[in-house]
């Protein structure tokens, strides 16, 4: 009597290896390391705090419409009025609604902002990593620049282009502030760049024949995720803060509804002569939040490449 012996069933590719499945599918690597970096942001006390009131100030400028009582730049209204039902901030000196401003005026700072911070990072990742990467003459010639860039004031050199460009406008301070804010990053991740091209995994893709920019951007970028989202969060920072000063100076667009707009006519219109403090206090207060928010979520983007910096 023949015993036989059970056939295996066929081997079946990728057996026994997990892989996450969302509703539609296998789900992105990238939306994976999103969802793990805002998890670990969340669980950081500082950056879940500037994330509240990041995420706060982006939904009153996304519904400003529904959340502004009146029109911004409407003058139906007795000037230099106090806080009251009608009007929560008081009124401007032309009759204006406060709170209707400061409500839009989110708008204009979240976009020069995130704007002119993304740029200004965008001009120093690409400068700072080809300069690390490339020592030699490009790295002189790259260097120098930043080292011209960085010699010069930037707070006298923003007001002396701002003041002499014929047209002005939000974007106009968008690449002003840019402009003079990319210079700290660049020299900062040149620095970087210049330790990590000794790397084993940078000197295997070499000779696997990849090109500059693959290697660059493929292989030592990901390992400065701090150093390019400090870069962002202090340009965009700065940006906010330039903003308001260009605007509270008169360098920029009168006809702007914006948070340093609103200093500006309040300097101009005496308003803590005659007590409208709120003119002054709340555009301020705001400028002051918007930045601590972007230095509270840097600080969980530091945690978030460092785990000896993570809360226990």
């Amino acid at each position: 009597m023949s015993i036989v012996s059970p056939v295996p069933p066929p081997e079946v590719p990728g057996a026994g290896v997990a892989i996450r499945v969302g509703p539609a599918g296998p789900i992105p690597g990238p939306l994976r390391f999103l969802g793990r970096a805002l998890r670990t942001l969340w669980s950081n006390r500082k950056a879940s705090i500037g994330l509240v009131i990041l995420g706060f100030v982006i939904l009153v400028a996304v519904f400003a419409p529904l959340i502004a009582p009146h029109s911004p730049t409407a003058t139906t209204f007795v000037p230099y009025q106090n806080p009251s039902t009608t009007n929560w901030f008081g009124t401007t000196g032309n009759g204006q609604d406060v709170f209707s401003q400061m409500v839009y005026g989110a708008r204009i700072s979240l976009l020069v902002g995130i704007a002119a911070g993304a740029i200004a990072t965008l001009v120093a990742v690409t400068i700072g990593l080809i300069a690390g990467y490339r020592p030699g003459v490009i790295d002189e010639l790259l260097s120098f620049m930043t080292n011209l860039v960085l010699v010069i004031p930037g707070l006298p050199l923003m007001f002396i282009l701002a003041a002499y460009l014929q047209k002005r406008s939000v974007w106009t301070i968008v690449f002003v502030v840019a402009f003079t804010s990319w210079a700290t990053g660049a020299r900062v991740i040149r620095s970087q760049a210049s330790t990590l091209r000794t790397r084993e995994f940078v000197t295997s893709a070499v000779f696997s024949g990849e090109g500059l920019f693959r290697v660059v951007f493929r292989e030592i970028l990901p390992n400065m995720t701090s150093l390019v989202a400090g870069s962002f969060f202090s340009a965009a920072t700065a940006a906010v803060m330039a903003e308001a000063s260009l605007e509270f100076l008169g360098l920029g667009d009168p006809n702007t509804v914006s948070w340093g707009t609103i200093l500006y006519y309040a300097q101009q219109q005496n308003s803590l002569l005659t007590g409208q403090w709120v003119l002054v206090f709340a555009p301020g207060l705001a400028i002051a939040l918007l930045a601590v928010s972007f230095t509270l979520i840097n600080f969980g983007v530091d945690a978030l490449s460092n785990p000896r910096l993570r809360e226990k």
